[in-house]
């Protein structure tokens, strides 16, 4: 008799506890799905599928070669698929691993007790909060920023402080030396790339005929294995890491990656580990390698915000996914899907997310959310657009960072304020303005660009609610600056836009 573990697709880490040998069962064999009904449930970028299938086919081939039984299935979906496997190998006992999902771990508490054999469910260690209580005694119910959530990790995992837990460098944060505008002669260097090998090309040309899909999958040229992610992490540490905070949230119609990392995509599948990448920007900036806003900047990224939106999930689902504070009901624009807009620097960011499912971070909080907020689209067709269309997009993310920082869809429990601009801000931190159709400093008009007329609008329709909000008081209190003949024609603007020009 022999204890099977099944391994979830998103569950590639080499380094589990399980596969320790003071404790793995003997006669382990590992049990791996590919499930139609999963990959169909949303029109997933074909990169990202790719990205999955192909991980996980090299995952099981590592798994054989370390002399594991390995049962990888092809299933119509995971309940036929497991029971196919339970038949075949008759196993003592299932061993799963805590899904990351809230509907994957609904369907693992569901086979307790009613397979007829024991079935155990481990800690998912991959993340760092399930590994720690970075704040103990925090109730469901209690607001908690990131902030303060970030500083209890930094602590608890020793980054970036001294002996008595004090900030290195006076200060938790360096955030406000990390807003740069890319300067016109950055010596930019584009991540590493890798040729797929013969079983990556199968899958590539199996999800070229895929009829669901969104995108391409010709041209991809990711990792798959975690030899590969590492040879992404050290292209990142060695060639990017240098600027990595001081340009962050700057953006670019000629480059995708800039100075980012695109390290998301092998640590949300377990390729990489969270607290080894921050320890590495840690080491970089003790050895002098690169100044301390560049590594906290990275490390607030990895430990942080991505540790944050965890939590948050874990502690706000199912709630969380159904949220709109702000009653936007507009359907998603069908551009989009497309990219086929007026809009720059929409149509850039947008065009290369069709490409390559990818646009970092800043692009899509200060440009998609962004434009979404102001217009009033209905948040659930927002999460699904990112959950679909980005190669590293998983519900356990999605759900936090869209309805709460990208949209406010929350009312302020994750993000503090809704994080919206006019077209200055996206003048000042990108260069996508200049040959773009519509004027950035035209508040109206047929020649205003729609980010200037809609972030007026949005001010304007909801301010009663926002005066209650201490961090927006500086946003609103420039409203005094509109007499009542251009209020009307912000309103009337917006109301053309969205009900004429916006066709979805």
């Amino acid at each position: 008799m022999a204890a099977t573990l099944w391994l979830l697709g998103d569950q590639l880490s080499e380094h589990y506890p399980i596969f320790s040998e003071s404790a793995q069962p003997e006669g382990l064999q590992i049990l791996m799905i590919e499930s139609a009904a999963r990959l169909a449930r949303l029109p997933y970028h074909r990169k990202k599928l790719v990205l999955l299938v192909g991980a996980m086919y090299h995952r099981a081939q590592s798994l054989r070669e370390e002399k594991y039984v390995v049962d990888f299935r092809s299933g119509s979906d995971m309940p036929s698929a497991l029971s196919a496997h339970l038949e075949a190998y008759h196993p003592d006992r299932l061993i799963m691993i805590k899904a990351n999902s809230q509907r994957g771990r609904f369907f693992q508490k569901s086979l307790v007790g009613g397979l007829g054999i024991p079935v155990e469910i481990l800690p998912n260690t991959h993340f760092l909060c399930q590994r720690v209580t970075p704040l103990p005694d925090v109730g469901p119910d209690e607001d908690v920023r990131q902030e303060t959530f970030y500083r209890a990790m930094r602590r608890r995992f020793g980054l970036l402080v001294d002996e008595d837990g004090r900030p290195l460098g006076g200060q938790w944060n360096f955030d406000k030396q990390n807003r740069q505008p890319l300067p016109t002669d950055a010596n930019l260097s584009a991540p590493v790339r890798f040729a797929p090998d013969e079983t990556t090309n199968q899958v590539i040309e199996r999800f070229r005929r895929d009829e669901q899909g969104f995108g391409w999958s010709d041209g991809f040229n990711l990792g798959v294995t975690p030899g590969e992610a590492e040879r992404a992490a050290e292209d990142f540490f060695n060639n990017r890491l240098v600027h990595f905070g001081s340009y962050e949230d700057a953006m670019s119609r000629d480059h995708a990656v800039l100075y980012h990392s695109k390290l998301a995509l092998y640590l949300n599948l377990g390729l990489l580990d969270p607290l080894e990448l921050a320890r590495r920007a840690e080491a970089a900036y003790l050895d002098g390698r690169v100044t301390i806003n560049n590594a906290e900047g990275f490390i607030r990224q990895v430990i942080g915000w991505r540790e944050y939106m965890f939590w948050q999930y874990e502690r706000l689902m199912p709630e969380l996914a159904q949220e709109n504070a702000l009653q936007a009901e507009r359907p998603l624009p069908g551009f989009f899907w497309t990219g086929d807009t007026d809009m720059n620097c929409l149509k850039h960011v947008l065009q290369r997310v069709i490409q390559d499912g990818y646009a970092h971070h800043i692009e899509r909080l200060m440009l998609l959310s962004n434009f979404c907020t102001l217009a009033g689209i209905r948040p659930g067709a927002v999460l699904n657009w990112f959950q679909s269309v980005f190669i590293d997009a998983y519900e356990w993310v999605m759900v936090p960072n869209v309805m709460g920082m990208g949209l406010y869809a929350d009312g302020g429990r994750i993000g503090t304020k809704p994080y919206i601009s006019s077209a200055n801000y996206i003048n000042k931190m990108g260069n996508y303005c200049g040959d773009c159709r519509y004027d950035k400093n035209q508040r109206t008009g047929e020649e205003a660009c729609p980010f200037n007329f809609l972030y007026w609008g949005f001010l304007l329709r909801h301010e009663a609610r926002l005066r209650e909000n201490p961090r927006m008081a500086r946003m609103l209190s420039n409203l005094k600056f509109l007499d009542d003949d251009e209020r009307k024609r912000v309103q009337q603007d917006v109301e053309k836009f969205l009900s004429h020009d916006l066709q979805c």
